[in-house]
């Protein structure tokens, strides 16, 4: 059974991957990129066009952002494998094949259809519905990695999704390998990935606006649970930690820090193994202290390349990125203040003035 056990989790991992973004979470993020899209080619390569609010936002505003072409294509998804127990004690292992269609649709023009004056989502749903805009399905599963799929790719000059959490290194290291701008959502935990990590410390990506308190609601029909929080929402699952990512340039990344805190060793104590001290607030960084600082991963929603210089993180993935913290007993690098180990850092230091 170790195999369809496997395949029970990839099936799950994959269903789980489907969150759904809100409309209004886009429209948030994407008004202060809106000059950018002018005669741009879009892709949404994790976009059901039946289903995604990516391809709805990009579609309504289609003229007004005046795009050259919107690309939106889905992946199929896994066949949903599950065990169940007969009576006479036998695990049987039962498949259920979804009806997801990997679709593809690209879009030069949109019209007012219903000739009410304004292009609005009415119009979009006659377009999927007319010969010129039904989507087409993919020879493929829609893979976002499938040759099929990248030859799409290859065709755009940004990237806006919100692509799967799990595959979240490979995916950035496409968009990285063929050069392309991006806007994507992921966890925030991925600052310190080893394989994105790097990017943010070279300014080669950077964080975008953000949610609400990094907090997304999305909408997964395969979870349970639901939003709890103040700001509930019936029918949705809140998830924390949540970030925007992009690597196209935006006003918010040439703004300082206002620091108003006075160093004093009491409050920012040394590392008992790194030579910094630690900040444990963003907000907390001392104005006059111009040695090494160990911050909060939160602290990349605030950097600044012109007010400070990134020199490393701690290492929860493996050593390289801390210029010297490793504890080799636990192949994880941890600072430690007075012996407590203190969670995720950033290493960094100000400007000269």
């Amino acid at each position: 059974m170790a195999n369809n056990n496997k395949t029970l989790s990839a099936a799950n991992k994959a269903k789980k991957d489907e969150f759904y973004t809100q409309l209004s979470d886009i429209e948030n993020e994407l008004k202060h990129y809106k000059a950018f899209f002018r005669d741009k080619t879009v892709l949404c390569n994790c976009d059901d066009p039946y289903e995604s609010n990516f391809f709805k936002y990009f579609a309504i505003n289609f003229n007004h952002l005046g795009l050259k072409k919107l690309i939106c294509t889905c992946y199929a998804g896994s066949p949903v494998v599950y065990t169940q127990l007969t009576f006479f004690g036998e695990e049987r292992v039962m498949q259920e094949k979804t009806d997801k269609k990997p679709y593809k649709i690209e879009i030069t023009e949109v019209k007012d259809l219903n000739n009410d004056g304004a292009v609005d989502l009415t119009d979009i749903k006659l377009l999927l519905q007319s010969v010129n805009g039904k989507p087409e399905l993919l020879k493929g599963n829609g893979d976002f990695r499938s040759d099929e799929c990248i030859e799409l790719l290859k065709q755009a000059d940004v990237v806006v999704t919100n692509p799967p959490f799990s595959l979240f290194r490979e995916y950035v290291a496409q968009l990285v390998e063929y050069n392309k701008k991006f806007i994507i959502i992921g966890n925030q935990n991925a600052i310190t990935y080893k394989e994105i990590f790097p990017l943010l410390k070279d300014n080669k990506m950077w964080l975008g606006y953000g949610f609400n308190r990094n907090c997304a609601h999305f909408i997964n029909t395969h979870y349970s649970d639901i939003a709890t929080d103040r700001d509930h929402k019936a029918g949705m699952i809140r998830v924390s930690g949540v970030m925007w990512y992009t690597n196209i340039d935006i006003d918010k990344r040439h703004e300082n820090m206002i620091l108003y805190k006075s160093y004093n060793s009491n409050e920012f104590p040394n590392y008992d193994n790194y030579n910094a001290i630690e900040v444990s607030k963003s907000a907390d960084i001392p104005q006059d202290y111009n040695g090494a600082m160990g911050v909060p991963i939160t602290f990349m929603q605030h950097y600044n390349p012109a007010q400070f210089d990134i020199i490393g993180a701690s290492e929860s993935e493996g050593k390289g990125f801390s210029n010297g913290l490793w504890i080799e007993e636990s192949k994880v690098a941890q600072p430690l203040v007075c012996g407590e180990k203190k969670y995720k850092r950033i290493f960094i230091k100000r400007k000269a003035q």
